[in-house]
């Protein structure tokens, strides 16, 4: 095996059917919880030599301005269908959002959400950063989320999904306890670190509505359909699990989209009453409970 075939050790391996099992607060099947995007995307970026910002030469303005419907309109329709069903949010939030558009961070505050990091900017990615940069990033956004919200933000998921070897042992120097970065488990799980564990936790690819619209190619109903039959599974399965709904408001916000994935909200609520299986929570939560069983059985 030569150097770059190594496992870089970040988790222990663990299968899954030999886990002992447990429950989430009140003998919950699924932690359920929604991250939705809040994000900046700049017309025209810095260019970094590893990947383009945008598929047409700068500035590409039809893209650019799709995505701003996000913070324009299809936010606050997103928003709104997921206070109406109890749903709070995670936040996975370019912090320059802060400044730029300070009423979206504040309606977003003012319903409970949670906020972690996404980078300052999703234009503006992580490849080539040398450590004084990427630290620059950390602190900036351990600020910004503060002076803006009053939170301390304990999460990370990388700008536009990129990284460098040091980002998950520089977030946990930082203090930051969970990373959204990992997509291997459907449970939260320690990751190794220089200065201690963090939490991976569950994130995903597959139900993200980027994933779904732009991947999969699926309509809104296929779309809900898909989330509907997640959920389902995870609830069945026989010890707690998490299920994360990944959004992007100009996504799941547009007129078309909206009413398939309102009907997925109540099939979720539905079931989160008394003796039901669904936990409505944030991130945050999941983490704070997940270490909680860890320490009782430790």
């Amino acid at each position: 095996m030569n150097e770059g075939e190594k496992d870089p050790g970040l988790y222990d391996f663990a299968p899954y059917r030999g886990r002992k099992p447990f429950a989430w607060p009140g003998d919950k099947k699924v932690a359920v919880w929604i991250s939705p995007n809040l994000e900046f995307y700049e017309i025209n970026p810095p260019a970094n030599p590893h990947r383009k910002s945008w598929a047409m030469p700068h500035p590409d303005v039809v893209r650019q301005s799709h995505r701003d419907h996000a913070n324009r309109v299809s936010h606050w329709r997103m928003a709104e269908v997921m206070s109406k069903h109890g749903f709070p949010g995670s936040v996975s939030l370019s912090v320059a959002l802060c400044q730029h558009h300070p009423n979206v961070v504040e309606d977003a505050n003012q319903r409970g959400w949670e906020f972690f990091s996404h980078g300052i900017y999703n234009t503006r990615y992580s490849y080539g950063m040398d450590e004084a940069q990427e630290r620059a990033i950390i602190e900036d956004s351990i600020k910004t989320v503060r002076d803006a919200t009053g939170q301390t933000i304990r999460g990370w998921l990388a700008p536009a999904l990129t990284h460098t070897p040091r980002t998950l042992d520089l977030i946990a120097e930082y203090g930051l306890d969970y990373t959204c970065d990992l997509y291997h488990d459907d449970q939260p799980q320690r990751v190794k670190t220089k200065t201690g564990d963090l939490i991976s936790m569950p994130y995903s690819l597959e139900v993200n509505d980027h994933y779904g619209f732009f991947v999969y190619n699926m309509s809104p109903r296929e779309y809900a359909d898909t989330l509907i039959r997640q959920y389902e599974r995870l609830a069945a399965e026989p010890s707690g699990t998490v299920m994360c709904i990944p959004l992007h408001s100009y996504l799941i916000g547009q007129p078309h989209r909206i009413g398939p994935f309102e009907d997925v909200l109540k099939h979720i609520a539905a079931d989160a009453g008394d003796g039901g299986r669904a936990w409505i929570t944030r991130s945050g939560d999941i983490a704070d409970a997940w270490r909680a069983v860890q320490q009782k059985e430790a």
